[in-house]
């Protein structure tokens, strides 16, 4: 069968975001600070602290905003390392880049996560923070990872963009970590079209990212009291202008009542097509850990002793049943390939995430998906590694 709509097309906004969004193009008061209280975007930021169970939240224009102001609001200095997994998005070096930083790039493995040696190899006391990107929602071990850089006093940062609704033994992604960053771009389980949120309980980085936002003069008084944090950090933090608009918080708030429901259905979409992708020998779907409860809208899985070219041949043949199937390091300039992160300059040496991303495939399986489409895309998938290495399992080659 084939499908019945891209799957790069989003969920419809839900109705409950029509009224406000009506009300606020009649009135253009789309600025967040205009109102006195209870504007869309103060609404918003409410409303999401109390779903991740965070004191605060900030939201801005886009989950790197978020990434930025988090590493400013620590301290971050000029120069200082901030160690990433090399498996994230060009985002991410490019916020720690922005913030003046330098991106040490620690190796992930098959499985998508941080290899936790060479983290440890790479963390020391002089490490500014440590940014982990869950990248497409596969959570590194967050025990392990906060043990190591609480004895060594660095913090901690979520990149929790791919992962919202995903949990670590009973605890929520993104509240793990000093801050969590978290994505409403379109191609999340929120959908803005662009925007970002940033959580925490520590309240002087609450309060000077609500400065460096774009809180200028006394507008900050419209956040939760924290009066003598605000006024301490009074005009003494640049003002990066990151703030989200009412607009865009009036279309995101709404969906807060459907995560849960996205989730469940997400979860059920990518077991049900792991399932059957793992029957054959030539594709390997990584396990979820022990620890973690996963909230996917995609799927990635390995392809099992498939050479360059096969691989190319893969990606051609899904692309043909209309499957949009990449593979991360061999697509074309893909920004999650870390070779292709000119700006950092010299490319490192990182052989377990280069091999890693020479095999690993990426397809979205948005929560809307029903099981005749999920069937279909398992088939196209199957289909296209047994016709490039059936004939060898034929002949026993």
């Amino acid at each position: 069968m084939a499908l019945s709509s891209s799957v790069y097309n989003a969920e419809p906004i839900p109705e409950a975001a029509r009224a406000e969004v009506e009300a606020l193009l009649a009135s253009g008061d789309l600025f967040r600070y205009t109102a006195q209280a209870d504007a869309p975007v103060s609404l918003l930021e409410r409303d999401f602290a109390a779903f991740m169970g965070s004191r605060f939240a900030l939201a801005v224009n886009s989950c790197s905003s978020a990434i930025f102001l988090s590493l400013r609001a620590l301290g971050v200095a000029p120069g200082q390392e901030v160690l990433i997994p090399a498996f994230t998005f060009a985002a991410v070096p490019s916020a720690i880049v922005h913030a003046g930083a330098r991106p040490v790039l620690v190796e992930v493995g098959e499985n998508y996560r941080i290899d936790l040696e060479d983290f440890r190899a790479k963390l020391h006391a002089g490490t500014g923070a440590v940014v982990i990107s869950h990248m497409r929602g596969h959570t590194s071990d967050m025990d392990a990872i906060m043990e190591m850089a609480d004895a060594l006093g660095v913090p901690v940062v979520e990149d929790a963009a791919h992962s919202l609704g995903t949990l670590w033994q009973g605890r929520k992604i993104g509240t793990i970590g000093r801050v969590g960053c978290l994505s409403f771009q379109s191609y999340k389980l929120v959908n803005g079209g662009e925007g970002g949120i940033l959580i925490t309980d520590d309240e002087d980085v609450f309060a000077q990212a609500v400065i460096m936002s774009g809180a200028y003069e006394h507008n900050w008084k419209k956040h939760p009291a924290l009066t003598a944090r605000f006024a301490a950090h009074q005009n003494a933090l640049p003002l990066y202008n990151m703030r989200m608009n009412n607009l865009s918080a009036a279309v995101i708030r709404p969906q807060i009542a459907e995560i849960d429901r996205r989730v469940r259905q997400g979860r059920e979409n990518h077991d049900h097509v792991a399932e059957a992708l793992n029957s054959s020998p030539w594709i390997d779907v990584p396990p979820a850990m022990p620890k973690e409860q996963r909230a996917p809208d995609s799927l990635q899985f390995n392809l099992v002793g498939f050479t360059d070219a096969e691989a190319r041949d893969f990606m051609d043949a899904t692309a043909a049943a209309g499957v949009g199937v990449q593979i991360f390091g061999m697509a074309a300039d893909n920004a999650r390939a870390f070779w292709n992160w000119r700006f950092l300059g010299d490319t490192p040496d990182l052989p377990r995430t280069r091999a890693m991303l020479m095999r690993a495939c990426d397809t979205r399986l948005p929560a809307r998906l029903t099981r005749a489409e999920l069937d279909a895309i398992a088939g196209a998938i199957l289909a296209a590694a047994e016709a490039i290495k059936g004939e060898q399992r034929a002949f026993g080659t």
